[in-house]
């Protein structure tokens, strides 16, 4: 039995009797809605106040029990009844949104569950219909599954794109867990893009670029090529609807022209297959509209050049034959070298698998040929669609669940080194690239990473403790730096070592979510660790100059101050002291007898920054908590003073340093003092100037000077002087200021260097 929704008095007056108050608010809200359906009277008396279920009964009758057939027709009217009086924009009653989205959902033979839920995917967002109510109705599965396509609307946030970003994140997430939501989260995608048309033009182009950013490269990171290039098009058409007509009015005219020159070659490729023993199904293969236009502007190419292609894919019934029919049509046609790729060997990142190349056909026009076999063709037109997956134990995995999984999985990791939902999206598009390069590791293993990956990316891709410790990385056996970009076929070694930590660095040449994420998540971490060890350490000072005993950790005054400054806990008070949010001896003046919280800022600066004060003491090895100045570039053995700033920690500076003298004349009570510790960090830097003869030899001979003095070159730059001499910038490695001056020293013996200066500025 077909079931269709008719709108009139009678039908809405026995659902008002039928649902009771709740309903009737309902309508109440949904009165904007009616008067627009008014507005839309003949749109609706042209046939669209009906809404017809039969033919997604026909669609699911043909692989689902009459059962389940039974719980969808259930969620059905359960939908219906919730979306009554609610129209969409073209004057069409709600529920055909929800009807189409199940369509597109059982094209893909989703299970019951699936179907059932997208019918109600909108009724939490839109009607007021909890989860619980779901769950009770429909079962909890149903219901997790509706919650996760469920938008966040009715929390507040900064920002549209915050409220957007918690979103995706919400649904990401839940796609996770169960693959399902994505899979009708696009469908719902694909019915709004399809009937965008009754929008104004400005949400029309926003919805657009939101699919094209997001939704479009999921769907191609899943393997629904059909869905991606139908997003693609209809994105393309939203956002340039002129170069959208011109494109297709083009297109419609080269299709004929070509008509000719596909004719000949399908009916070559038609007579060899055959002849070697081969039965294939032969089809024309069209780029996208958007893929034609995408080529144009990055390869600023003619349409004409870029349409300049002619493409068939080849379907054959087993493996054997893909390579056995590519081989038929070398014979037949002559092979552009380095235009043949194996996805089947090695399969793409969302399971894609075919041979691709490219054959010289008549009049000398390229030709793309694809061979695959049936099942590969089904996973590339309908990706993880045709295989999704559940948590169920006992259920193998294929190689595209697999990787699908993993992938789903890398969500979840990414989720928990990040806080900020922002930055969470951040992360997910840089993983929805297409584009992969296919790396092994020394074992002989496969890793596919992003393009413009980089040994790094490898390292957290293998574990995140090789990530975090890696030092140097060796590509098909020799040693390359780690920001070196990695090409499909290398061969990958990471080098580690215990004493190595990630560094900021490496986010400038990162690729993957993964390996940026956790870079981050070490770097927040090892700071707040850092900045509470060295923010004790100034408090411990503070209660020196105060004669005060340091309080206990379980002291309730601590609470107390964290409770009036809001702070979370007595770690972050050190956190902040540590960071120079907070003062140290403003501080420990709240744990003394009596509380003498009144005393003046000219008190609370003198006790700061007296010379009698018990000085820090530098290693020069703290971390982030603790930095030496690049602008002197202090060294042991140098007077020093140290300057707490605002979220850096403290900063030490050499006494006589400008900048120090300049700050510390602004800020007096952020000035402290610090002294060297006996032992402190090897292998500092500090620069020189070095003017000498501009002869052959010369920056051979002070490498080697500077080698035999246990010292290292950094960095190197030159800048002519008028005449025969030579200014070399030298930044070096050393452990003291005695070392430096044996450093120093031994340049002397090169005879052309004329001049030493060391950089304090």
């Amino acid at each position: 039995m077909a079931f269709t929704t008719l709108r009139g008095a009678s039908s809405g007056l026995l659902a008002v009797l039928k649902k009771g108050p709740r309903l009737r608010r309902r309508r109440k809200q949904a009165g904007s809605a009616q008067l627009e359906g008014a507005v839309a009277a003949p749109a609706l008396a042209a046939g669209n106040a009906i809404a017809s279920l039969a033919p997604l009964t026909e669609v699911i009758r043909q692989y689902l029990d009459s059962k389940d057939v039974e719980r969808v027709k259930e969620a059905y009217r359960f939908a219906d009844q919730a979306h009554l009086g609610q129209f969409r924009a073209s004057g069409e009653p709600y529920i055909s949104h929800p009807i189409a989205v199940t369509e597109i959902c059982a094209g893909w033979k989703l299970d019951a569950a699936s179907l059932m839920a997208a019918l109600l995917h909108d009724v939490i967002e839109d009607q007021d219909v909890s989860k619980q109510e779901i769950a009770e109705r429909f079962g909890a599965d149903v219901a997790e599954i509706v919650d996760g396509v469920t938008k966040l609307q009715r929390l507040e946030y900064a920002s549209k794109a915050e409220q957007q970003a918690e979103s995706f994140r919400k649904m990401l997430l839940a796609m996770a867990r169960d693959v399902r939501v994505i899979l009708i989260k696009l469908a719902d995608r694909l019915h709004n893009m399809r009937t965008l048309g009754a929008v104004s033009v400005e949400k029309r182009r926003r919805i657009a670029r939101e699919t094209l950013e997001i939704y479009t490269p999921i769907a191609h990171r899943l393997g629904l090529n059909a869905l991606f290039r139908e997003l693609q098009d209809l994105c393309f058409q939203a956002i340039y609807p002129n170069r959208y007509r011109v494109l297709h009015k083009a297109m419609m005219a080269a299709r004929g022209n070509r008509r000719e020159v596909l004719s000949k070659i399908h009916e070559a490729v038609s007579a060899a297959l055959p002849a070697a023993g081969i039965e294939a199904e032969i089809t024309g293969r069209e780029k996208s509209l958007y893929g034609i236009y995408k080529k144009m502007v990055e390869q600023k190419k003619s349409f004409s050049d870029v349409l300049d292609i002619y493409g068939f894919r080849i379907v054959v019934h087993t493996l054997p034959e893909c390579y056995l029919a590519m081989g038929t049509l070398h014979q037949l046609y002559r092979p552009v070298p380095g235009k043949f790729k194996d996805y089947i060997a090695i399969p793409k990142l969302n399971g894609y698998q075919s041979l691709h190349t490219t054959l010289i056909g008549p009049y000398g026009t390229p030709v793309e040929f694809q061979f695959r076999t049936r099942d590969m063709d089904h996973v590339a037109e309908e990706g993880v669609a045709s295989h999704w997956l559940y948590k169920d134990p006992n259920v193998s995995l294929n190689d595209l669940q697999k990787r699908t999984h993993q992938w789903l999985q890398s969500l979840l990791d990414i989720q928990s080194q990040t806080g900020d939902s922002g930055e969470f999206l951040e992360h997910v598009k840089v993983d929805l690239f297409p584009d992969a390069v296919y790396v092994f590791t020394p074992r002989g293993k496969i890793i596919s990473l992003p393009r413009g990956a980089t040994p790094v990316d490898f390292a957290y891709a293998i574990h995140t403790d090789i990530g975090n410790q890696a030092v140097a990385a060796k590509i098909n056996g020799e040693f390359a730096p780690l920001r070196t970009e990695l090409k499909s076929g290398d061969s990958v070694e990471i080098v580690t070592s215990s004493a190595s930590r990630p560094s900021a660095q490496w986010l400038n040449y990162v690729r993957t979510g993964r390996a940026r994420s956790e870079i981050r998540h070490y770097l927040r971490t090892v700071k707040y660790e850092e900045s509470v060890a060295f923010g004790r350490r100034l408090l411990l000072q503070a209660f020196d100059q105060l004669n005060l005993p340091y309080p206990a950790d379980d002291d309730p005054e601590w609470e107390k101050l964290a409770k009036g400054s809001g702070a979370q806990s007595r770690d972050e008070i050190l956190a902040d002291i540590g960071l120079g949010k907070r003062l140290a001896a403003v501080v420990a003046r709240r744990f003394a007898p009596e509380n003498s919280m009144v005393a003046t800022t000219a008190a609370v600066v003198d006790e700061i920054t007296s010379t009698t004060a018990t000085p820090i003491l530098i290693h020069g090895n703290e971390g982030q908590a603790v930095q030496l100045a690049p602008c002197c570039g202090p060294l042991p053995g140098d007077a020093i003073i140290g300057g707490i700033r605002l979220g850096h920690g403290l900063v030490v500076h050499m006494e006589e340093c400008s900048v120090a003298q300049r700050q510390r004349a602004r800020e007096p009570e952020r000035w402290i003092p610090v002294a060297w510790d006996t032992n402190t960090a090897r292998h500092l830097t500090t620069r020189l100037d070095v003017t000498a003869l501009n002869e052959r030899g010369v920056l051979g001979r002070l490498a080697a000077e500077i080698t035999e003095a246990d010292s290292n070159i950094l960095h190197l730059t030159m800048q002519d002087e008028v005449g025969s001499t030579v200014v070399l910038h030298l930044t070096l490695q050393v452990d003291s200021r005695n070392h430096l001056a044996q450093v120093i020293r031994a340049i002397r013996h090169v005879p052309q260097v004329k001049k030493i200066v060391r950089v304090k500025g």
